[in-house]
């Protein structure tokens, strides 16, 4: 059964909603920010958590706001942002964690690039970031294959001789010293490449809000500039530079920009 106060909150959001929301209190303050596919459903699903933060939230909020951010990737660049800008109550302790993992490339003492799972060093820029360690785990067993890597190499199979894929002959023997280094960091470094920012302009089109619309994002050089909404064709009907809303590159945008490319890059990959 869902209480007065959750019906008329859900009453004033439509179904399917791909964007942000937030949770206000009886000050018009923001106390929690979150990202979905469906808000309605989302917001939803918070009042029927009973944890004791659910509860306190529930009890807090007076009226819930939402942006239509039609696609994803611009909801979670939005989100983020978001929390940056308000420092939510409800979001503090969430956030610090959000990413834990990281794929570092590391130098081995025989002059092999490796790729290593590590937990996020704040010094260190790592190539990717994931939420779990066992996310991480996959993704390098994943790219280990499909680049004809090595397994030992990339800390994914302990041992002092060669490792299995070698016996498999999907190894070429970086393992035991057979491949020489150039050739291995050859496809190490086009690895880096394909899931790097591009270091030239790309313009990332997505769904937009309504029918008709697309959803753009531009990264300039390696460099997050933002993103905005348009209809029409772009440079025909209207110019890149009059939709595009400027934004911050910061870590997390970076990291969620790259966890994107990572996906594009897997489906056209066959996986």
């Amino acid at each position: 059964m869902l209480s007065e106060k959750l019906k008329h909150i859900l009453h004033h959001i439509p179904p399917a909603i791909t964007g942000v929301y937030f949770f206000m209190d009886e000050h018009d303050r923001i106390i929690y920010i979150g990202k979905s596919n469906d808000i309605r459903k989302r917001v939803q699903q918070h009042f029927q958590h009973t944890t004791s933060k659910a509860v306190r939230m529930q009890h807090q909020v007076h009226q819930v706001k939402y942006e239509n951010m039609g696609n994803e990737l611009m909801a979670l660049l939005r989100e983020s942002e978001l929390i940056k800008a308000h420092k939510p109550v409800f979001n503090r302790a969430l956030r610090r964690s959000v990413f834990l993992w990281g794929l570092y490339l590391v130098d081995t003492e025989d002059g092999y690039l490796a790729l290593k799972l590590q937990k996020i060093n704040k010094e260190q820029r790592e190539l990717m970031a994931f939420t779990a360690k066992t996310e991480g785990k996959e993704y390098l067993f994943r790219i280990t294959e499909r680049y004809q890597l090595c397994q030992k190499i990339n800390g994914l199979y302990p041992s002092k001789g060669a490792c299995f894929q070698f016996t498999l002959k999907t190894c070429k023997g970086a393992c035991i010293g057979i491949e020489p280094t150039w050739m291995y960091n050859e496809r190490v470094r086009q690895f880096v490449q394909d899931v790097s920012l591009p270091n030239e302009n790309q313009v990332l089109l997505l769904d937009g809000r309504t029918e008709g619309e697309r959803g753009v994002v531009l990264i300039e050089n390696g460099v997050y500039r933002g993103y905005g909404f348009f209809k029409g064709e772009l440079e025909k009907d209207v110019r890149l530079s009059d939709v595009i809303q400027s934004k911050t590159d910061d870590r997390d945008s970076q990291r969620l920009l790259r966890a994107y490319l990572r996906k594009q890059h897997s489906t056209a990959q066959g996986n």
